[in-house]
């Protein structure tokens, strides 16, 4: 594409400006000003993955931290996994380059080398970036655009120092539609899931065991998988005593003792209860949880960089931190639906010890699955590392794009092109590529895109984040001040509505409580349960308080929403004098697991007397229908520019990301037509400017031999007439005349040749008016953010007549009291 407008060539959405290319001969720019031949990249490209690959100096974290900027700019989320803390620069963003906005990042003991004072040196550092950044083509205007698309935050999971990262709650089983026996059961994520959990916690507890063969990853991975199965969340003390006294007898054909050794179970449960009564254990469950939805989009459906710092950590905790972040990310990718457009991206600063190419860490076979399958959903990988040795040869020939910088050693650069011979179809020159890789200097990459048909050598563009070096602790906690409080309250759950229900319960029983008793008589046609308890299994202790349990299968339906929906409700509800409480009912995901029959040695609560009137649930379960009708309706986002309407159970959160998603689709869908539309007017122009040219050469060469040839005529004439007879015979005149006629059609070929040139500008100034004209179209397509654009809701009420209440009993709850006396659910 012509460069016609400098700011539209590296603005347009959709492409990513790294900057400049570079003579790899002569290593000058290709021109004077880098803006007015920027190196683009297309944001799609990304989907088939990238690697950056240098040694240190060589400015591979600039190169990265400019690519993080462009994915902003172009809202597209970024989860950043920082080992050495360089990327916290990327909040490093001052609109004003005012001097004081530099003060406290810039390094004092630099200045006072350079004899200047810290105000001295931040007044200098803003000129520099000032000026730098102008010297690319790019203003303030664009870091207060970077500042507003997107928003940036360092997580540091196991420290306070930023927002705290909570990863032990991801041991929470998966989804209802993950787990065995739901309709879209993957078999496959479900088994990774296990894997990587118990890979995860073995190496943060030190010990290395093979998923396959070890007992230990075997033994844990079959507690994680029952407790899954049946719902049920995990701690590391469940862990623990699982290994004192396991929940099964067999694992295979051989008994557990045989299998895993009591006294072998023994010391894997001291490790992991030296683990958990470590002083900084407590730090892993403090935070937001590890929800991948939560760091790739803020509520309102602001795209966010989150950049997760671990560099404060030891590599045991890192490797257990990535491992679970790696597949919480696998298990929301294969939830959403596919696309060709780049909708997210994982950046690893540092992939050295995670993706070898010998050893099997717990994150290796986590990071092949992305490689393989996240192009499918939009998601792309970019990672960096100082040599080509770090990485497994399959994880290379992954990824579609190669950014290269200075290497350490010619092994490395070898290393390299055997790579890149592997990974580049129909060959590589390796001689050319070579030395292309031996001449690169600070800040030069060769960039190698499968989608390119040839690579070429760029030097990368000023970054908009000023580069102070690695972030320290207290450095990222100054940058985060303000947010951790912010970010809790936002995203922090209010009360569950148990502990209130439980507490409302405790309220109105504590000053009944003397008058706990035995089962009251209930007649027998009233529907009767009792919920299941896992304490106090042999009933004492236990206090079982009536409530009513409902179960209602709610339809919803509208054409033209494309609507056909049921939802299951399931709530508990306190009875108040003869009717239910529906509005502070405690809902429940699932339908209660109940017995028949209460446990021997438990007291009962009161039962209010309509409890005990058959009559009352056929009451009862009309004010459900009822209450469900008019309090519970369906309701759905909508936004009518893109014609989308969330689905059931899409939070407004995922519909912001959904919609953006949309957006960016139709955006390169657009895009494409556009570029196909007019590529076949530019072809057609480049071969009337090819014939053209043809012409101009073939007109030139005529008119150039006419030239030469009437030369010689009038000279052969006039010297005929000087040497021959005073008096011109008639051949003499004849000649003469012939001379003067061919000098006429030089002069008409002259003018053809005039004329082909003037054919020639005139196409090839249509062709920079068509290619301007192109530009300017593809200005017009923007992306219009809808997932920060207000939404309008609609609500969808279900017919009381399409309703089934299919259960509506008497439950009696279990409480336990705690040591100040008051009620508990049990």
């Amino acid at each position: 594409m012509s460069a016609a407008s400098t700011k539209s060539a590296f603005e347009g959405l959709g492409t990513f400006y790294l900057g400049t290319p570079v003579d790899p001969a002569t290593g000058e720019r290709l021109a004077e000003r880098p803006a007015d031949a920027p190196v683009l990249y297309d944001a799609a490209d990304l989907t088939t993955h990238a690697a950056i690959i240098g040694m240190t100096g060589s400015g591979k974290t600039g190169l990265g931290i400019g690519l993080i900027e462009e994915a902003a700019l172009d809202r597209i989320p970024v989860i950043a996994v920082d080992p050495k803390g360089d990327l916290g620069n990327l909040l490093l963003t001052f609109p004003d380059l005012a001097p004081g906005d530099f003060a406290p990042w810039v390094d004092a003991q630099e200045a006072q080398r350079q004899g200047r004072t810290t105000d001295e040196h931040a007044a200098a550092t803003a000129d520099l970036w000032t000026n730098g950044l102008a010297k690319w083509g790019q203003t303030a205007e664009r870091i207060q655009r970077l500042r507003a698309t997107a928003d940036l935050a360092i997580y540091t999971p196991g420290s306070s120092a930023g927002l705290p990262l909570s990863v032990l709650k991801s041991f929470d089983p998966p989804s209802d539609a993950l787990r065995p026996n739901a309709d879209r059961w993957d078999t496959d994520l479900y088994r990774e899931r296990i894997e990587a959990t118990v890979s995860g916690v073995l190496a943060l507890a030190g010990v290395e065991a093979d998923p396959m063969q070890a007992p230990e990853h075997i033994f844990l991975a079959r507690v994680v998988g029952d407790a899954w199965a049946a719902g049920r969340s995990l701690t590391l003390a469940d862990l623990i005593r699982a290994l004192q006294a396991p929940p099964f007898e067999q694992l295979g054909v051989l008994d557990v003792d045989t299998f895993f050794p009591e006294r072998d179970r023994g010391k894997l449960a001291m490790r992991l209860n030296g683990l958990l009564a470590s002083p900084g254990f407590a730090a892993w469950g403090e935070g937001e949880p590890l929800d991948v939805a939560r760091l790739l989009h803020r509520q309102d459906g602001t795209p966010r960089v989150s950049i997760c710092s671990i560099a404060h950590l030891g590599e045991a905790e890192r490797q257990f931190f990535v491992t679970k972040l790696l597949t919480e990310l696998i298990a929301w990718m294969r939830q959403q639906p596919g696309t060709g457009s780049l909708r997210a991206i994982l950046y690893m600063d540092e992939v050295f010890g995670y993706l070898p190419p010998q050893g099997n860490p717990p994150t290796k076979p986590l990071f092949l699955t992305l490689l393989k399958q996240a192009r499918a959903y939009g998601v792309g990988l970019v990672l960096a590392t100082q040599n080509p040795v770090d990485l497994d040869y399959k994880a290379l020939s992954n990824c579609g794009t190669w950014f290269v910088g200075r290497l350490q050693t010619e092994r490395d650069k070898a290393r390299l092109l055997d790579g890149l011979e592997g990974a580049t179809p129909g060959g590589l020159d390796r001689s050319t590529m070579d030395t292309l890789l031996s001449g690169l200097g600070k800040r030069r990459f060769l960039l190698h895109n499968v989608h390119e048909s040839a690579p070429q050598v760029f030097e990368t563009r000023w970054v908009l984040s000023y580069l102070a070096g690695p972030l320290t602790r207290t450095q990222i906690g100054t940058l985060m001040e303000g947010r951790v409080e912010t970010e809790s309250q936002g995203n922090g759950a209010a009360e569950p509505v148990a502990a209130h229900q439980a507490s409302q319960v405790a309220d109105r029983n504590e000053t009944s409580s003397t008058g706990d008793g035995g089962r009251p008589a209930i007649p027998g046609d009233v529907p009767e349960v009792f919920l299941t308890t896992t304490e106090g299994s042999d009933g004492t202790g236990l206090t079982y308080v009536p409530m009513l349990l409902a179960h209602a299968e709610v339809p919803f339906a509208r054409k033209s929403l494309d609507l056909d929906h049921t939802a299951s409700t399931v709530l508990l509800a306190e009875v108040d004098g003869d009717a239910p409480d529906f509005e502070n009912a405690e809902p429940l995901a699932s339908k209660p697991t109940t017995e028949t029959r209460p446990h021997d040695g438990t007291a009962f609560a009161p039962l209010p007397s309509t409890f005990a009137d058959a009559g009352s649930y056929a009451k009862w379960e009309r004010a459900l229908k009822r209450w469900l009708q008019h309090e519970r309706p369906l309701t759905l986002f909508q936004h009518k520019g893109l014609k989308a309407t969330s689905q059931p159970g899409e939070d407004e959160r995922a519909f912001r990301a959904r919609l953006a998603d949309l957006a960016r689709t139709d955006r390169d869908r657009r895009k494409a037509d556009l570029r196909e539309r007019f590529q076949k007017k530019l072809d057609a122009l480049e071969t009337k400017m090819r014939a053209a040219e043809e012409r101009v050469a073939r007109e030139a060469s005529q008119a150039s031999q006419k030239k030469l040839d009437t030369v010689v005529n009038v000279g052969v004439s006039l010297l005929g007439a000087f040497l021959g007879s005073r008096r011109m015979s008639r051949t003499t005149v004849n000649k003469i005349g012939t001379a003067a006629r061919s000098a006429g059609r030089m002069r008409k070929e002259s003018d053809d040749v005039a004329r082909a040139e003037k054919k020639l500008d005139d196409l090839k100034a249509q062709y920079a008016d068509l290619d301007a004209e192109l530009i300017r179209e593809l200005e017009m397509v923007d992306l219009d953010a809808p997932e920060i654009q207000p939404l309008e809701t609609v609500e969808v009420k279900a017919k009381q007549t399409d309703m089934h209440v299919g259960t509506l009993a008497l439950a009696w709850v279990p409480y336990a009291r705690d040591a100040d006396g008051r009620l508990r659910r049990a």
